[in-house]
């Protein structure tokens, strides 16, 4: 009959950055680990509190399913003689499986006859199985950090000090460190912390709501969800949405009480940022806005009204005296803030950059000045690539952007022309964009950067084409996350994330399996979603040999041996965004086998490959070109955009002038639809060669002991292959 497990893990307050991921762990880790055991079962659900890790798995059998074992021996006729009788080999095989001689069998495989010794081995009970299990897997489950304590030899998130485990109403008992498994649990530490035993998943959940524990983090979440919502409206208003708060807030708790407090109003004229920001980092509160309309976007122009609503882990006797206490610890914040803002706005933003010459980026790298200068002359390079800015003179200095005669505020875009116009927006903002690292605000509130760094520039009498791309350029801030909304931020943006990229490989800075303290690899993904969404027609090399070019008295590697490895780099994060798109791997690795760099066409070939395969002419083509690309490979007789065309006058067999004529014959067209991205006729026309190349192959010799003869054939069909090769390698398609 099935029985469901339970494991319940208690311990001291995890942090709550850590709980979702533990349980994601503990769920992959039991289900591997049930399905190598041959342990069937419905289902695993997991629970969670800031003091409990709990896993539960529904309708397992009771012992493991019983299996054959089958093991191949010798060869036949090593086994046994001529006379049929069983030689040394066979014997010491058959003692080896434990089964006798006369239990062999003979099995026919590709290889030929060999012995084959089956047994039948019995499954072991469930419980004995989860009595190894279990102690491994709590042991094995994944944190960001961990700890020991006492003289425990184990190391968790927090020091453990209860253990449920159960198989039905049954203790599976093991030990971790000096913690004895039981059927006890205990309830909430301050409303409820005595024991009780429990005898299954069921009866747990309904005790620990009686105990004042709510386990279920779903069911957590859409409690307070609910409660704060009806607090906000005591006060007519609305929970500015957070769901990144909402999502700690519920694993920091695990009985929510919600309180609702107030703060004064004279606050309200600091920027809506800088109190949000106040209230969410420092103190996990949930502010309050007028309208459902401003719900969730911190662009609208929505009112902050003067309360929080914040989340307690117990219910209080007196809300009263807890939320005066909230008050309290907030009003201290926001004086804070109050501080550093009134002083920070004395100083215009332009005078704030010469202090970062005292901020160090990277000790190899250079200060934080130094970084802005590069990626200043970067981003005006990037903007005239795509046609957006004039471009940067040889005689100009970075820092001449922070003059006068380089605002673009001073000045009429229709009368200088909007190409200089941007380039000053571009080069100004870019120069301006790190300056709010060395406010007070932003000392005291990181988060703040680039919010803060708009609000002075507004202040200082910025345009707000430059006070927006101050704050885009750290966007996407995350994998998926919103881009730039405007050009000079995007282009900004880039310039900034290649710098930190190209300057770190420069100096051997490169990410790991394990680490990647820059977060290189999520400002790689951010180029490329800026560069898609954008729809920028550039190719990604140039960015990478500007950046490296501006870092060359920084460099320690060669500037070639930088690149290289930067653009593989970039290669891979495409390759992984793609997959994870649902592209096929065959189809991502036939495009980026080709010249790649213009990431926008790139996607746009995968695309057209992924709609060619599907139709019927992609399988035949695609075996023609393999035979093509098989005969080339490793020979040096070619590469990307090879010229080289054979001589004609050596062709002695008319199916290699048939080719070469076809070849010359389509290769102006494949190249015109190329250019214009066209690729549905660059395939279509690819196509007409399908039945040529075959008939090639079929009549032509082409490794001939004649060495001219033999060349010519082989810079003709790298000549064909050349036709595609811009494009995607075909060889790799698998259709």
């Amino acid at each position: 009959m099935p029985k469901d497990l339970f494991l319940e893990i208690g311990t001291e307050e995890i942090p709550a950055g850590f709980i979702s991921n533990a349980l994601e762990s503990m769920e992959g880790f039991l289900k591997k680990t049930l399905e190598e055991n041959r342990l069937a079962f419905k289902n695993i659900r997991t629970f969670g509190t800031p003091r409990r890790l709990v896993v539960s798995v529904e309708g397992m059998d009771e012992k493991q399913a019983d299996t054959v074992v089958e093991a191949m021996g010798p060869a036949k006729r090593a086994a046994f003689d001529e006379q049929g009788i069983p030689t040394r080999a066979a014997e010491g095989f058959a003692k080896g499986q434990g089964i006798k001689v006369k239990d062999l069998e003979i099995v026919k495989t590709e290889k030929g006859e060999y012995i084959c010794a089956k047994r039948e081995v019995k499954g072991k009970k469930t419980k004995d199985i989860m009595q190894e299990v279990l102690p491994k897997i709590i042991a094995g489950t994944q944190f960001a950090k961990t700890m020991r304590w006492g003289d425990s030899a184990i190391s968790f998130a927090r020091p453990i000090h209860w253990i449920v485990a159960l198989l039905g109403k049954e203790v599976i008992p093991f030990k971790v460190g000096n913690i004895k498994s039981g059927a006890a649990s205990y309830g909430h530490r301050f409303m409820k912390p005595g024991t009780f035993n429990i005898t299954g998943l069921k009866d747990y959940l309904k005790k620990m709501k009686a105990a004042y524990v709510i386990a279920d983090p779903k069911e957590r979440k859409e409690l307070i969800k609910k409660e704060i919502e009806k607090a906000a409206k005591t006060v007519k208003g609305f929970i500015l949405k957070d769901e990144d708060l909402l999502a700690e807030v519920t694993n920091l708790v695990e009985y929510p009480a919600v309180l609702c407090g107030s703060f004064d109003k004279e606050f309200l004229s600091l920027p809506k940022d800088v109190v949000v920001n106040a209230m969410r980092e420092h103190q996990r509160y949930f502010s309050v806005v007028s309208s459902l309309d401003a719900c969730g976007d911190k662009d609208k122009d929505s009112s902050l009204l003067p309360y929080f609503i914040s989340i307690a882990n117990t219910k209080a006797k007196d809300s009263k005296v807890v939320i005066k206490g909230n008050e309290r610890v907030l009003r201290a914040r926001l004086n804070d803030a109050k501080f550093y803002f009134d002083k920070d706005i004395k100083i215009p933003l332009t005078e704030r950059v010469d202090q970062l010459r005292g901020v160090v980026f990277q000790a190899r790298l250079g200060t934080s000045y130094e970084k802005v200068k590069r990626f200043t002359e970067s981003a005006v390079f990037i903007g005239a690539i795509l046609g957006q800015c004039e471009s940067f003179k040889t005689e100009e200095k970075a820092e001449e952007f922070l003059g006068e005669d380089y605002n673009p505020k001073a000045f009429d875009s229709f009368k200088i022309g909007p190409k200089l116009f941007q380039k000053m927006v571009i080069g100004r903002a870019a120069m301006l964009c790190k300056a709010d690292l060395v406010s007070g605000m932003v000392g005291e509130f990181p988060k703040l950067q680039g919010i803060m760094g708009m609000e002075y520039a507004l202040i200082s009498g910025e345009c707000i084409d430059v006070a927006r791309a101050i704050y885009e350029h750290y966007m996407p801030t995350q994998a998926g996350g919103k881009a730039p909304s405007g050009i000079p931020g995007a282009i900004i943006s880039m310039a900034d994330k290649m710098d930190t990229i190209c300057g770190c490989f420069a100096v051997g800075l490169i990410p790991t399996g394990a680490a990647d303290p820059y977060a290189l690899r999520r400002q790689a993904l951010g180029i490329i979603a800026i560069i898609i969404e954008k729809g920028f027609p550039i190719a990604i090399d140039k960015i990478i040999d500007k950046s490296i070019s501006l870092l060359n008295d920084k460099l320690t590697r060669t500037p070639a041996d930088v690149k290289k490895d930067v653009v593989e780099f970039f290669k891979e994060r495409l390759r992984n965004q793609l997959l994870s798109q649902g592209y096929s791997f065959d189809t991502i690795d036939a495009v980026l086998s080709a010249p790649w760099y213009d990431i926008n066409d790139a996607v746009k070939r995968v695309k057209a490959i992924e709609e060619f395969k599907k139709g019927p002419a992609c399988a035949a083509l695609v075996i023609a070109f393999k035979r093509v690309s098989n005969i080339l490979r490793g020979l040096e007789t070619g590469g990307w955009g090879l010229g080289e065309k054979p001589d004609a006058s050596l062709f002695e067999e008319a199916k290699e002038k048939e080719l070469f004529e076809i070849a010359e014959k389509i290769a102006p067209e494949i190249n015109r639809y190329w250019k214009n991205g066209n690729y549905e006729k660059v395939f279509e026309t690819l196509s007409s060669l399908k039945g040529t190349i075959d008939t090639f192959f079929d009549k032509v010799m082409v490794m001939v002991e004649d060495e001219k003869m033999k060349n010519n054939r082989l810079i003709l069909l790298n000549m064909v292959r050349n036709l595609y090769y811009q494009i995607a390698d075909m060889s790799k398609l698998t259709a």
